[in-house]
């Protein structure tokens, strides 16, 4: 296909993917905490910069990821930054049984617990990661990162409703508890209620005005409702409170595209993802910026961080594939977009990027016939799948177009191959069998001249000689030499 068409159709998918990516989904929230002492850990401040809520329908893509860096100079602190350094290098398994000997040393670490709930969940472990979230409530019951997290989960596994009545049971004892009252907007929002979700954040910042965390909330649901600009003015001031808040850059970023200010919203992304390279959130949506940009080199770094972070973030995952296809590397793609498969069997999207990468990139071995059919297939799983995508049809027609004049090519290959085999039977019919003698070239002789005999010598050619007397004496004809086809000069 042309460049043109493609370079058209990476933009379009990139925007597919990155518009249905999270607000700033499950566990892509990393609390932003100080050092997991047990008389600080539990402090409104503390807790006030964690990240923005998850989008409700993205919520069970990715799962949380470990806090970051912490400067710790030694004992339980430094214990702690080295179990979460080891989460971020993807070594979850040992991440755990770190993080849960220091809870056992001290169970008074409640940013520990928390962290190990995350660990959990990315584990695959949801029932050991809600005992661990709640183990970090009851040391510290107003930590926020911890409400944010059992919050996500629960939205995850279905029991929102549950999560809101065990919540405003706590209120009616505890009307002021911030953290509470943002974790009950955060549960409103994932079960699509805007307008308890918007009434809870604000009743939340009516007793901390500069509750980041709140303030996050409201935006989110003033970006669901279209208010975009009210979202931005909201993230803004949450912005002035905690430059350093990630999750507040990454929000801005997706309310700037709405808004249809891209380079603010690439910058956002970027800043989000340089606050904390482990935010998978952020970094897809840098990336897939990038790709939109056809940066492709880069948007392989950001994408690749992301799906460190997060393995199961099927966005991120796209959008890597993407980006190995605007490379020209057919088999990552298809890697990719496998994985997603796999993640989600069900997932359209994979096989619709599955249909361009056939149609963009050449296979290595694959004979472009069959390379268009199976364009054609995953097009068709991609409708199976309820995809709808309003380029399909064009993408048919010109794939068809394709095929067509391979076939054609095909056709006219065979017929060339047919006409010269042909050719090359009749040459070798033509040839005498090997060791046969070639047939001499002679010119009539002059009048009054003989053919001279093969293996004559040259002076039986110059003189001609007396024929033979004939056995019965009669004058014999001369006999013609060498072909049949030469005549005697008598004649």
């Amino acid at each position: 296909m042309s460049p043109g068409p493609r370079l058209s159709r990476a933009r379009a998918l990139t925007s597919v993917v990155l518009a249905s990516s999270l607000w700033l989904s499950a566990c892509a929230t990393t609390p932003a905490v100080t050092r997991p002492t047990p008389e600080r850990a539990g402090s409104t401040e503390d807790a006030g910069a964690a990240a923005t809520p998850p989008d409700a329908g993205a919520t069970a893509q990715t799962r949380p990821q470990p806090l970051p860096r912490l400067e710790a100079p030694r004992g339980p602190e430094r214990d702690f930054v080295e179990a979460v350094e080891i989460a971020r290098r993807g070594e979850l398994t040992a991440a755990e049984a770190a993080l849960r000997t220091l809870v056992e040393l001290d169970p008074k670490l409640d940013y520990a617990w928390t962290n190990l709930g995350i660990v959990q969940e990315r584990l695959g472990k949801p029932a050991d990661a809600e005992r661990s979230y709640r183990e970090a409530l009851n040391v510290a019951p107003e930590q926020q990162s911890a409400w944010d997290c059992l919050a996500r989960l629960y939205g995850r596994t279905g029991r929102t409703a549950k999560l809101e009545a065990e919540l405003r049971e706590r209120l009616s004892s505890q009307p002021d508890a911030v953290a509470l009252r943002t974790a009950l907007a955060i549960t409103l929002l994932q079960a699509k209620n805007h307008a308890g979700a918007s009434a809870e954040a604000k009743q939340a910042l009516k007793g901390d005005e500069r509750h980041v965390r709140a303030m996050q909330v409201l935006a989110q649901v003033y970006y669901r409702e279209g208010k975009h600009e009210l979202a931005r003015m909201v993230l803004e001031n949450a912005r002035a409170i905690d430059p350093k808040d990630a999750a507040t850059h990454n929000a801005l970023g997706l309310v700037y595209l709405a808004l249809d200010s891209r380079p603010q919203a690439l910058e956002s992304f970027k800043t989000a993802a340089l606050l904390r390279p482990d935010f998978a959130e952020a970094r897809n949506n840098f990336g897939a910026m990038l790709n939109e940009a056809q940066d492709y080199a880069a948007a392989v770094t950001e994408l690749e961080a992301a799906v460190r972070a997060a393995p199961d973030f099927t966005s991120a995952r796209l959008n890597l594939g993407n980006a190995h296809r605007g490379q020209g590397n057919f088999a990552r793609a298809r890697a990719e977009y496998e994985q997603v498969l796999l993640l989600m069997p069900g997932a359209a999207d994979a096989y619709f990027n599955l249909a361009i990468l056939y149609l963009d990139v050449e296979p290595p071995g694959m004979e472009t016939l069959k390379r268009y059919k199976t364009a054609l297939t995953h097009f068709d799983s991609y409708q199976a799948r309820g995809g709808r995508d309003e380029r399909i049809p064009q993408y048919v027609k010109d794939a068809r177009k394709l095929m067509d004049r391979e076939e054609r090519r095909l056709e006219r290959e065979q017929k060339d191959q047919l006409r010269k085999a042909a050719e090359a039977q009749k040459a070798a019919a033509a040839t005498p069998p090997e060791g046969t003698p070639p047939t001499p070239t002679v010119s009539n002789p002059e009048p009054g001249t003989r053919a001279a005999a093969p293996g004559a010598s040259p002076s039986t050619t110059s003189t001609p000689s007396s024929p033979a007397p004939a056995p019965d004496g009669a004058s014999a004809a001369p006999v013609p030499t060498g072909s049949g086809r030469l005549t005697t000069d008598a004649q």
